[in-house]
């Protein structure tokens, strides 16, 4: 289907007149209504790792497997997980050589924990544990703030180790949240308050996360589905919008951010994979095209050896300044343009086209909730900015669609009246009920996420219609046992969840597609017969071609699923309320 876009668009968007035909709200399934919640910070394990599917449904998780027990406790293949020690000195590597295993688990720390020391390891947790996966609850009880592990962008990689998922400890403790950052003493030698946090899980077999499991129960789970991006919230919530990564701007065109601001992932001399510069206060850009610069071509060489060709050679353009790590978008939720300066920490405005650009160029009407967003950066630790993703492109804050983006407030009046609801929308929570360690609990998320679909189920014109997609930004840098495919410079990342919440949902039914934040994109598009949103978007990619044996590894790599294998169709919607 061709479309049609606003003269004011065209430039944005760089979609040639020749392809823009003509404006269509027709969908091409019976879902007239996408409602993406977003929570963060959980891999899949960390949520579902201990989840027992309904009756002829098969998982890959940590139960399943076999590394863990019904009741948390080490299973026969425990092992499998056990994490590893490892050596990289001098230039990065995301592969680094391993050298031995932990004979027992760190004692995980409370970093950013409310009510818990920092500088402490945490008591709650034994001095010595199994070297594994550990049930959270077990020595916290169901409802507590815990640490919060590291989860930027080239720890992750590591983390991961090809696929092994073997380091996610030793690079926890090596590097920590890396050397830039003021608030704790950190450097090489000293603690970097991370312990073993990383291997912590929620038990559904016992009782956790009771709301996530009749979810999963009742309609339809992905357990293949992936963070688009190594690295954390900015840049996962980016590609969540837009298929792709942002880049350091000035006037718009690519350019050159100041030094401190640029990564450099190499050890530091003397050191065992202490970053040179990765900081929440210093590094935060790569240009990945130039492989003499430091962390490059590690990453490159790891993506020349696979046995399929990595997506656009990488999708790295020349000389660009890609954003890897946190930061905040220089507009301000009133649509004021902040000042860029290397000590402010603020994403220049971004140009790339995102999904509200195309929703608003197919006529598709759209709404972004951020909570918090009426109060702004006002509010201490509940407005979100990075997850307020329109508010980083000039395209949404100088044009009409700025009126588009509200607080979660509007979220609980829109919802009421059917007629006017939009087609797509996203809801980014309040801080303290995103489900983010540290600051937030997992708990908080799950009374959201309930909240949310019962006010859709309150109201039946809407609910008859609609999907409701929970997922996660990202992982935040806890263990996962799944696969992991490399898709070019910028990721897949590790597993997270999505639950398909929907009168067409599969019932009890677990998806094993390779999907990822770009899958909700193609859904969107092929609902709704949109173009791709770039040339260098995922949405692009192909959906995957599966071995029935192994369904979780494309064979078309690199490929992604439309989320359509979560629904049927072809029977009358559920009436359940």
């Amino acid at each position: 289907m061709k479309l049609t876009v606003p003269m004011m668009l065209l430039g944005v968007l760089g979609w040639p007149a020749a392809v823009l035909a003509q404006t269509t709200t027709t969908t091409t399934t019976p879902i007239e209504h996408v409602i993406v919640l977003v929570g963060e910070n959980r891999t899949f394990d960390n949520m579902f790792g201990a989840y027992q599917p309904k009756r002829g449904q098969t998982i890959a998780n940590l139960l399943s497997k076999g590394i863990i027990k019904a009741d948390g406790s080490p299973g026969p293949r425990y092992a499998d997980a056990a994490q590893k020690t490892a050596e990289n000195f001098g230039a990065y590597t995301p592969t680094p050589k391993t050298v031995g295993t932990y004979p027992t688990l760190p004692q995980p720390y409370a970093l950013g924990a409310f009510g818990q020391r920092q500088d402490i390891p945490d008591a709650r947790f034994p001095k010595t544990m199994p070297n594994g996966p550990f049930q959270i609850t077990k020595h916290t009880g169901y409802g507590a703030h815990t640490g919060d592990p590291i989860h930027r962008f080239y720890q992750m990689w590591q983390q991961t180790n090809g696929g092994k998922n073997d380091l996610f400890v030793w690079v926890a403790e090596t590097t920590g949240l890396g050397p830039s950052n003021p608030w704790l003493p950190l450097g090489p030698g000293k603690p970097t308050f991370q312990g073993g946090v990383a291997m912590g899980f929620y038990n559904m077999s016992t009782g956790d996360a009771p709301y996530f499991k009749h979810l999963a129960d009742t309609y339809a789970i992905a357990d293949n589905y992936h963070q688009p991006i190594m690295g954390g919230t900015t840049v996962n919530y980016l590609a969540l919008a837009t298929g792709d990564v942002s880049f350091f701007t000035a006037d718009g065109k690519p350019a050159m951010p100041a030094a401190k601001l640029i990564e450099n992932p190499d050890a530091q001399p003397g050191t065992n994979n202490w970053y040179t510069e990765d900081g929440y206060r210093g590094g935060t850009y790569i240009r990945c095209d130039d492989m003499a610069l430091p962390g490059v071509a590690g990453i490159r060489n790891h993506l020349k050896a696979l046995p399929y060709k990595a997506f656009n050679d990488g999708n790295c353009a020349p000389e660009t300044y890609y954003m890897v790590n946190n930061m905040d978008p220089a507009y301000s939720p009133a649509g004021d343009l902040l000042p860029v300066a290397p000590d402010k920490f603020l994403l220049p405005p971004q140009t790339i086209p995102h999904i509200g650009d195309g929703l608003t160029a197919a006529g598709v009407s759209w709404k972004w909730y951020s909570g918090g967003r009426n109060d702004g950066v006002k509010t201490d630790k509940e407005y979100c900015a990075m997850c307020d993703t329109p508010t980083f492109f000039t395209s949404t804050m100088t044009g009409p669609d700025r009126h588009k983006l509200h607080d979660l407030q509007q979220f609980y009046v829109d919802v009421k009246d059917a007629k006017t609801f939009p087609a797509v929308s996203y809801i980014a929570p309040y801080d303290s009920i995103s489900g983010h360690p540290g600051y937030a609990m997992e708990t908080s998320f799950d009374a959201l996420a309930q909240d949310v679909i019962t006010r859709v189920k309150a109201n039946p014109a809407l609910w008859k219609n609609t999907v409701v997609l929970v997922t996660f930004d990202e992982g935040g840098g806890y263990y996962d046992s799944g696969y992991v495919q490399a898709i070019d410079f910028f990721g897949d990342g590790t597993r997270i969840p999505l639950i398909a919440v929907s009168p067409f949902s599969k019932r009890g039914h677990v998806d094993h597609t390779y999907y990822s934040h770009a899958s909700i994109l193609k859904f969107i598009e092929r609902n709704w017969k949109m173009l791709p949103l770039s040339s260098r978007s995922r949405d692009n990619l192909p959906n995957p071609v599966s071995d029935p044996r192994n369904p979780y590894v494309p064979l078309n790599q690199p490929a992604l699923g439309d989320l359509m294998n979560l629904f049927d169709f072809k029977r009358a919607a559920r009436t359940e309320k």
